[in-house]
């Protein structure tokens, strides 16, 4: 009994330890592969018909605001100002009632200046793998640039190119390390995640009909 039990804790072990030697991997090789797809310098990012705005809540759970969305939002911004991107496809999350995260990204684009004819929302985009291959299959777009913090972008790059899109990264604004800690090391796992669905070919949660970006 005793030696069962110490092959059942062997196995168990060195199942922890792919699992370790996985996450690493994984996050060396996207990080490695995206960046030289990635900055933080607007003069960096080259011009697209299309930019990819990748939704996260306005609100954190104690109701103060997200730093995080509004930077993306102050980015993507600024990408259509410059004349970089000329349409925003607004990706996020809609799987409630009272959240809607396209459509207050939406909402906070116009108040920038951004008129809300260029404005495309896609209210699937549960993740960021189904944002990125949503923006290709619906939206019909090849070439785009994904905005986003730079971890997040690292990531999203990743599945664009490996997807065969011409995806580059324009990096928001990163929060102060203290209050972004959660998410970072959140971040380890879904790159992990990310290159898991890769290997196996998952697909979006939902599809839909095409829609054209004049």
């Amino acid at each position: 009994m005793n030696k069962i039990i110490k092959n059942i804790i062997k196995f168990f072990l060195l199942l922890m330890v792919a699992g370790i030697i996985f996450v690493a991997w994984a996050n060396y090789s996207i990080k490695k592969d995206s960046a030289p797809f990635v900055s933080n310098n607007i003069a960096d990012v080259p011009e697209s018909k299309t930019g990819l705005l990748l939704g996260t809540g306005k609100l954190l759970n104690n109701g103060t605001p997200n730093a995080y969305f509004y930077n993306r939002i102050k980015a993507a911004a600024d990408l259509y100002k410059s004349g970089k991107i000329q349409y925003i496809i607004v990706s996020g999350d809609n799987s409630t009632k009272d959240y809607n995260e396209p459509e207050d990204m939406q909402l906070a684009l116009m108040q920038q200046g951004v008129h809300h004819d260029k404005i495309i929302l896609d209210h699937a985009g549960f993740r960021t793998l189904d944002s990125v291959i949503r923006a290709k299959d619906i939206f019909g777009q090849t070439k785009l640039v994904i905005i986003s913090q730079k971890f997040h972008n690292e990531r999203a790059v990743f599945l664009a190119r490996k997807n065969g899109m011409d995806a580059f990264g324009y990096n928001a604004e990163d929060v102060n390390k203290y209050a972004g800690l959660k998410t970072n090391l959140r971040e380890y796992l879904a790159k992990a995640k990310a290159y898991w669905d890769l290997l196996f070919g998952v697909e979006p949660k939902f599809g839909g009909e095409k829609i054209i970006i004049p």
